[in-house]
């Protein structure tokens, strides 16, 4: 799936990142351009509140990425941008991180390689704060004809893409999780992997 197509919604994921932000699987770095100029934003936006009580809410940036190979490619793109992120090797399922220190959890096309999603959604809403969201594009499973050539091509794909679930119900692994969906959006993406599910779930306060 080519960059341009993913521009606009890479973009979406990071606008207006404040406070502590988790890149919820960094793989090769992808979202590193756009966390950069998030980055650089908040900084010339500097003496401002960030926040209504005027509690100083700077961004810090932190990643994960379970594939030691993966990791240190992301790191050398992260080298490659002005980026400060501390990047860890560790999977969604046991996030290295305290209950409630997260503000933004952001998930570029992560959950379909996550081998257990369910313990994936618990741990980002015990790491978020009360109030926290996760960002997320995801592709998911499709109605029809095309959801059953999906279903059929699933395990093939598995091996090829690294593990990717083609058909997985991202869908319904949000409503059942411990967060609260307040804006999800369908969007038609290249097949096979169509369409994508684009949007934010919140942590009850």
């Amino acid at each position: 799936m080519g960059e341009a197509f993913l521009r606009d919604h890479r973009q979406y994921l990071a606008r207006d990142l404040e406070g502590s932000v988790l890149d919820l699987g960094a793989g090769t770095g992808d979202m590193f351009p756009y966390f950069a100029r998030a980055a650089v934003a908040e900084s010339e936006g500097e003496g401002t509140d960030a926040s209504e009580n005027g509690t100083d809410r700077g961004l810090t940036l932190q990643g994960i990425e379970p594939d030691p190979h993966m990791k240190r490619r992301a790191e050398r793109a992260a080298s490659e941008e002005p980026l400060d992120i501390d990047l860890r090797l560790a999977r969604a399922e046991s996030l290295p991180y305290p209950e409630d220190s997260i503000d933004i959890a952001v998930a570029s096309l992560v959950f379909c390689t996550i081998a257990d999603p369910e313990r994936a959604f618990a741990e980002v809403s015990r790491v978020l704060r009360p109030g926290g969201e996760l960002r997320f594009l995801e592709h998911v499973r499709s109605a029809g004809l095309l959801g059953r050539i999906q279903d059929l091509f699933a395990p093939a794909w598995k091996v090829l893409a690294a593990g990717c679930y083609l058909n997985r119900d991202f869908r319904g692994l949000l409503a059942r999780s411990p967060l609260e969906t307040t804006e999800i959006e369908t969007i038609r993406a290249p097949p096979p992997a169509t369409p994508m599910l684009r949007g934010r779930a919140y942590k009850h306060s």
